[in-house]
């Protein structure tokens, strides 16, 4: 989808003055100042709302701000975002010129720092301000919203709405086995660094995503081994194909009028054009649609011997890994690339449950039970950047918070996340990190379709 088609695809969701004039003494606090919540303060900043943004350390890009003191940050020294700039910039507002095409997390980090500081978001955000405590003061459905936020200090403030841009990849997923069994050094991919710390060492990796990749591409060049745990398949999309951006050829049919089955044989083709089947690389056979896993370099490295595969831990005694093809190694190093959790610590389970790693949002955005409180980037897409879904998210649910668009009935509300979790179940590896997966061709339409019928539902309320 180009940025065209994006800017095509958003509806205009400009407000009339006396929209935003009837708005301007709405209160909203927004948690976390990565890019979701920097998309959110801005976008709900233009229409006249009262932006309040929350971050727990001293710096603004959430993830992508490397050794941040937010301690939140999975970012490495190498880091590169997986898809070029021309679709990872949000649509009104460009990187740097002479950015790279695949920025790095410097890159990120700055670009990021400048839209806060373009668009008078920076002077909102309440720095070292952790959010401990989030709960309501009212009734559903016979009061309006008002939801309290209590920070670290202590203190307490009401707001009439939150968003909570806190994402999802914060809290490790451990595996049992591996971090209480290994008895070498044991690390999540949430805590690795930089690959000085690994030269001349044997190191593990479990996993087959985008930091296990590159954590292994990284270290194996100066590791006196490296070993991938690939423990099911999938396919590993190249930066670059025929001299452009992978996903600047993928745009070409990346859209709603194409058949989803076509648009994922193509995609597939495409890869299959750049690396062949992953059979012929060593890793397990790819038997339901998961994730894409993108690097430039991955591929080499096995195919030079400096990664080798293998499918799956047997047993772990001490140093010794036993893998289940019958083969055994000492390693002194086990980095576990196994996912994140939802974690949403100032949030009562009883308000928005977490278990199995499932969150039931409406549209991925609103909880049924509670009005006033909204999501954004809660959820794994599958194709183009986050940004991109931020952005639509955020104009979407403002039309909510502004009034000009009405939520259906919890029970209609509940009955669509069924049909997405029956969606998601159908279409996706049943793992916990597909749980929250969403493909934007199909979900961008949903949004719009979904945003026409809360328009006209509003329309039909009284004034």
């Amino acid at each position: 989808m180009s940025q065209a088609a994006v800017a095509e695809a958003t509806p205009n969701t400009n407000v009339h003055d006396t929209s935003s004039t009837l708005n301007a003494a709405k209160q909203v606090a927004v948690i976390g100042t990565g890019a979701a919540g920097l998309c959110a303060a801005k976008h709900l900043l233009e229409v006249g709302l009262d932006v309040t943004s929350f971050e727990i350390g001293t710096q603004v890009g959430g993830l992508w701000c490397f050794m941040n003191d937010s301690g939140r940050s999975s970012a490495y020294r190498t880091l590169h975002i997986n898809t070029a700039k021309n679709v990872t910039n949000f649509r009104d507002y460009l990187f740097r010129e002479g950015v790279q095409r695949f920025p790095s997390h410097e890159d990120m980090h700055a670009y990021l720092k400048d839209y806060a500081e373009h668009f008078g978001v920076m002077e909102r955000i309440q720095f070292n301000s952790e959010v401990i405590k989030l709960k309501p003061l009212f009734t559903p459905g016979q009061e309006d919203p008002k939801w309290e936020i209590t920070t670290v200090d202590g203190k307490e403030r009401v707001f009439d709405a939150v968003c909570v841009c806190t994402g999802h990849l914060t809290k490790p997923m451990h595996v049992p086995e591996f971090q209480n069994e290994f008895t070498g050094t044991y690390m999540h991919s949430h805590e690795y660094k930089e690959p000085e710390s690994l030269v001349g060492k044997r190191v593990c990796v479990v996993g087959i995503g985008n930091s296990a990749v590159d954590v292994a591409s990284d270290v194996c060049v100066t590791a006196k081994r490296c070993v991938l745990v690939a423990r099911s398949g999938v396919w590993i999309a190249p930066k670059t194909l025929f001299g452009v951006a992978f996903t600047d050829l993928t745009d070409y049919f990346m859209k709603s009028w194409v058949p989803n089955w076509l648009r994922k044989k193509l995609v597939v083709f495409l890869i299959w054009c750049a690396h062949g089947s992953p059979t012929k690389i060593g890793l397990p056979p790819v038997t339901e649609r998961v994730h894409a896993t993108s690097s430039g370099t991955v591929v080499n490295d096995i195919a030079y011997r400096r990664i080798e595969v293998q499918h799956g831990i047997d047993r772990i005694d001490g140093q010794t890994i036993h893998f289940v093809d019958g083969t055994s190694g000492e390693f002194d190093v086990l980095v576990a690339a196994t996912g994140y959790r939802i974690d949403l610590p100032y949030l009562s389970e009883d308000i928005v449950p977490t278990a199995d790693n499932r969150i039931r949002l409406w549209k991925r955005v609103i909880p049924p039970e509670w009005p006033g409180l909204y999501f954004v980037g809660m959820m794994n897409v599958v194709s183009y950047s986050n940004n991109w879904a931020y952005e639509k998210q955020v104009l979407w649910l403002r039309e909510f918070l502004l009034g000009n668009a009405a939520t259906p009935s919890v029970d209609e509300m509940n009955r669509d996340n069924d049909a997405k979790d029956e969606y998601i179940a159908k279409e996706f590896k049943q793992t916990i990190r597909h749980t929250i997966e969403e493909d934007p061709v199909r979900y961008f339409p949903e949004l719009n379709r979904a945003l026409k019928a809360a328009k006209r539902r509003a329309a039909r309320k009284p004034r």
